[in-house]
């Protein structure tokens, strides 16, 4: 009998640690998937690589032993179980929870039998039969520069030093995935596999698409939340038996067991969604550079709107900048007009549609000459996109008699109204209710609908356009499965001429007949207390002014509307020239003056309670005593405050902000302050969760 180490999971900051001793008949290589006793109950777990049986563990003859030793597969590979140690270290988690939590949940009911028989299956499975498209397109100079200045890192000689990430900043419609392509072609060609990671479920399968089609000898994988459990296993199975050639996926896929990882690719790095929001707060971006660096294979960061801490470490040399600034089509005379082919910016002045008002409550929903121009754009089979990021049809219902609105009773949000099932929802907790017939407060009739969202600007512009196909894509009108798929592929039919949705139809899509785009309403980014705000609105516009005008021959009469009420922003002004690097180059600037990432870096600990008060104790108690630390003199500790929306699902939200200048220096506090909150846990009774969330998105 021999002593292991198993990871398995267990609820985080739980009494029992998740790396436990087990006896087994037989050595088992670190990275196998072993089924072992915990409790009552058999669970899937994990042997860890790097530590051995120590005078704390139970001596020989007293510890449990493995259940089940899934032979059937491949051990994990030692980089992939590194990923996991490194990424629960930096993002304060246990090393079980994190393992196990990359796992597809349908794996822990499989035994062994049961195990070969599905990879046998799948062995067996002849690829995919995929239309052959035509030829490759000829690159253009641009492309053909980024190309070849990647090519060395990724013919570079096994054991060579990790290659400088390289961050590509291609404008919208630049031909980004024809690079990727090209490169993942070479990947391949030397028997290497390729991770390609997008931010957004809905453009997977458009991506997936076009990779099947460009390598129809090799096996794809697609890996995102969206899939069904069973899915799910097939895909991860296919990665962890080494027979899958390619990885598509979104953030999960930084997880996929990869053994002979030869490029990794993450488009729009820029995107929000790279960082999970629940559990385990991971960048999945970051990790891409940490995976890359560790198994010492290249990796491509591209987008149109760069993070600022992307372009902060490129401007550093920490990153290599590869610039691709023409559109494809667009000539050398093109690109030396103010902003080439890119689509002329306009900007609509807000208070003018205000005077238009006369006695109706609401402004028109477009300027008359908007309204004109698409009319323009539908004569000539042309079609339009109208951005508006905010879905329902009003943001809150209101009583002007007496005053009462919307609210959520268990958030501290409006409920929004849903005109289309008559429904009052939270976005926050899902709480819903049907619309009242009169005011529950006064019995008043006439209750109004304030603000607009996608659903009423939907309504309006077919109103305005009666003779227009408008459609709609945001999360309501797409949530049946399929529902995106065919929406998305009646627009690329020519079957829609105005396009009404949210941010979720900005990014990544080739829509070749769209030569307008409008943004109805985006000033409320401008002045949110959050810092990154104005950073994710810029990129929003020039990502949705990129769909407009990708087919050559219409690149020059494309144009980008805005709808402000602040034309004169420093934002807009930058947008209007499409320039990405002065807008960058300011916000730099302020944030290096007010100390901010990424000029420092940050953690917040969170905690939510039924009371206020119980929250705000412990919160107070766990920074008391994170400022006795050795290590607290390199950080600012701040007050606990509540969070931006303070109280969801009727849990009280408040949160404390750490910052440091150093992120070593952060991250070595963080580690000395986690093991004490525990027991300030238990101490302070009525808290129902608490997590620190590491580099966090929004504060």
């Amino acid at each position: 009998m021999v002593s292991i180490v198993v990871a398995v999971q267990t609820p985080q900051h739980a009494p029992i640690a998740s790396l436990l001793h087990y006896e087994s008949e037989q050595s088992l290589a670190p990275g196998t998937l072993v089924r072992v006793p915990l409790g009552r109950r058999d669970v899937l777990g994990i042997v860890w690589p790097g530590h051995h049986a120590d005078a704390g563990s139970p001596p020989p003859g007293e510890l449990r032993q493995v259940s089940e030793a899934l032979s059937a597969l491949a051990p994990l590979p030692p980089a992939w179980c590194e990923l996991i140690r490194f990424a629960a270290g930096y993002y304060q988690r246990s090393i079980g929870e994190l393992a196990l939590a990359a796992l597809p949940p349908e794996l822990r009911k499989l035994g062994n039998v049961a195990l070969e028989r599905r990879l046998r299956r799948l062995a067996s499975t002849a690829l995919p039969a995929v239309a052959l498209q035509d030829a490759a397109p000829q690159p253009t100079d641009d492309q053909a520069q980024a190309i070849a200045a990647l090519l060395p890192a990724l013919q570079a000689p096994a054991g060579a030093d990790p290659p400088l990430p390289v961050l590509l900043h291609g404008a919208t419609g630049s031909g980004k995935t024809e690079v990727y392509l090209r490169l993942a072609a070479q990947a391949l060609a030397r028997g290497r596999q390729v991770l390609m990671m997008v931010p957004e479920i809905n453009l997977t399968p458009q991506l997936l698409q076009r990779v099947a089609e460009r390598f129809p000898g090799h096996r794809l994988a697609s890996q995102h939340s969206g899939m069904t459990p069973a899915q799910r296993l097939g895909a991860w199975l296919l990665v962890a038996g080494g027979q899958a050639d390619i990885v598509l996926g979104t953030r999960l896929a930084i997880f996929a067991p990869l053994s002979r990882l030869g490029l990794v690719i993450v488009d729009e790095e820029h995107d929000a969604s790279y960082k999970q929001q629940e559990g385990a707060r991971y960048s999945a971006r970051d990790l891409a550079v940490y995976r890359a660096r560790l198994e010492k294979v290249p990796v491509l960061l591209g987008s149109a709107t760069p993070s600022l801490e992307s372009w902060q470490r490129a401007l550093e040399g920490r990153y290599r900048l590869l610039k691709m600034a023409r559109r494809v089509g667009e000539s050398a005379a093109d690109a030396a007009a103010v902003h080439g082919r890119q689509p002329a910016v306009r900007l609509i002045d807000t208070a003018q549609l205000a005077a238009l008002r006369g006695a109706k409550a609401d402004p028109p929903v477009l300027a008359p000459a908007l309204l004109d121009a698409i009319r323009q754009r539908i004569a000539r089979g042309e079609q339009s996109l109208l951005l508006l990021n905010r879905r329902g049809y009003a943001p809150v219902l209101h009583c002007p008699e007496c005053g009462w609105k919307s609210e959520c009773p268990h958030c501290s949000a409006w409920r929004v109204f849903h005109k289309a099932d008559r429904t009052l929802r939270c976005h926050h907790c899902s709480f819903t209710e049907t619309v009242p017939r009169a005011c529950p407060v006064c019995g008043n009739l006439d209750i109004q609908a304030i603000g607009r969202g996608t659903e009423k600007l939907h309504e309006q512009v077919a109103a305005a356009l009666p003779q227009a196909r408008v459609a709609r894509i945001d999360a309501d009108s797409t949530r049946r499965p399929g529902e995106l798929s065919a929406q998305l592929a009646a627009v690329h039919a020519g079957e829609v001429d105005v396009l009404v949705g949210t941010q979720m139809i900005t990014k990544g899509h080739d829509f070749r007949r769209i030569t307008l785009v409008a943004a109805v309403n985006p000033d409320g980014a401008l002045f949110a207390g959050d810092f990154r705000a104005p950073e994710r609105l810029f990129a929003l516009l020039l990502q949705a002014a990129g769909r407009a005008g990708r087919d050559a021959r219409d690149a020059a009469a494309s144009e980008m509307w805005v709808q402000t009420g602040h034309p004169q922003h420093p934002l807009f002004e930058a947008l209007v020239r499409h320039d990405f690097e002065s807008f960058a180059k300011a916000q730099l600037q302020q944030r290096q003056r007010a100390g901010l990432p990424p000029f420092s870096h940050l953690a917040l600990l969170r905690a939510e309670a039924r009371e206020a008060d119980a929250a705000q104790r412990f919160l107070q108690a766990a920074r008391d005593a994170a400022m006795n630390l050795p290590l607290a003199e390199g950080a600012t500790f701040y007050a606990p405050v509540p969070a931006p929306v303070a109280r969801v699902a009727g849990f009280e939200r408040r949160q404390v902000l750490v910052e440091s200048v150093n992120r070593a220096l952060l991250q070595r506090l963080l580690a000395e302050w986690t093991p004490l909150l525990p027991p300030l846990r238990a101490a302070h009774k009525g808290i129902a969760r608490w997590a620190i969330d590491v580099d966090p998105q929004a504060i």
